[in-house]
């Protein structure tokens, strides 16, 4: 069920601040579990009433929206001129097939052929403004009539299982944050809780910090995918955390240094229950944790993510098990916050 709500949220496209398509699936998927709204922003706030009352109050969030693109210029020959919606490496984007606007064109991302390029620059990367999409027009009349400035991009990429118990897909960062969060409100919550997705993360955190201003948490869950680099080219401390060694809760990254007594309290669940877990090796990345803990006048923060290859690409690849870890512990955790004295 937890990967089938993911395959369903990945197939949908929402680069940042164009997340509506996700949104309303989202609500749709809530029904009548929560009281739902939604900030001007975009965010959707929804409480979800437990089967007792909390005395803390406590938001879990992830955030819809997904690295991609945005159309900035229509060439002459009918090519697109592009730039990022969020980082991505550019080595992820040459020949990828993306989908542009509302009615998903269907497109290329190309450069120069490689037998033009001189033999000394062939090993070096093109930057993202010396690459181009070809939607197959051959003018820029043509292309005119498809595609407009400021249609966003984004990528093709189905999810497929595959290998051993292995899932790959685009968006996956962090609609796996959202297929948790819709499976805790489908199941019912022990105690009253605020889920809250949230836009615009991948261009500066923006929709979480708004929620958190709303919801006014004392506590609050981030559920993410973040970096795993467990690939034979790396060792040690830079493999950051590894694809099928279970959830990720995080001590600190380049935004926040995380609530030593949830991070223990997580750790210790984990443990007690059976759950696979482990934190990063190296003080990397960041998320809507970076936000939500300094809003009003703070809030305890912790985050939970599943481990990712290749994150911000077409082809993420995560393993089912630890989502369903990350599943599990999101709740103990919830129900930690309320029943523990923190």
């Amino acid at each position: 069920m937890l990967t089938d709500t993911l395959k369903e949220l990945c197939a949908l496209d929402g680069v940042s601040g164009r997340e509506q398509e996700v949104r309303e699936r989202i609500v749709s998927l809530i029904g009548d579990k929560a009281e739902v709204s939604v900030d001007p922003l975009g965010n959707i706030i929804a409480f979800c009433k437990g089967r007792r009352k909390a005395e803390k109050r406590l938001m879990i969030s992830a955030h819809m929206d997904e690295v991609g693109f945005i159309v900035t210029y229509i060439n002459d020959d009918g090519t697109l001129c592009f730039a990022p919606v969020g980082g991505i490496d550019p080595r992820v984007c040459f020949g990828k097939r993306v989908r542009i606007g509302r009615d998903k064109v269907y497109g290329v991302i190309g450069g120069t052929a490689v037998h033009n390029i001189p033999k000394k620059e062939r090993n070096k990367v093109d930057d993202l403004d010396k690459l181009v999409i070809d939607i197959g027009a051959d003018s820029k009349e043509q292309a005119s009539k498809l595609i407009r400035q400021g249609d966003s991009v984004y990528f093709e990429g189905d999810l497929i299982r595959f290998g051993s118990g292995m899932i790959r897909s685009k968006a996956i960062d962090d609609r796996a944050g959202c297929a948790v969060m819709l499976e805790m409100i489908n199941e019912g919550v022990e105690f009253d809780t605020y889920f809250t997705f949230v836009v615009q993360e991948e261009i500066g955190l923006r929709g979480s910090g708004c929620a958190a201003f709303t919801v006014e948490p004392d506590f609050a869950i981030i559920l993410e995918a973040t970096t795993a680099s467990d690939i034979p080219s790396e060792s040690g401390a830079d493999k950051v955390c590894e694809v099928g060694k279970g959830a990720v809760v995080s001590i600190m990254d380049r935004h926040t240094i995380y609530d030593k007594d949830l991070c223990e309290l997580a750790f210790r669940l984990a443990e007690e229950n059976g759950i696979p877990c482990q934190t990063k090796t190296k003080i990397a990345g960041g998320n809507d944790a970076g936000a939500v803990h300094v809003s009003r006048g703070g809030v305890r923060t912790a985050a939970i993510s599943v481990p990712c290859r290749y994150l911000h690409s077409p082809s993420c690849v995560i393993n089912e098990d630890d989502l369903m870890s990350v599943y599990r512990l999101a709740k103990l955790l919830a129900d930690g916050i309320q029943t523990n004295d923190l």
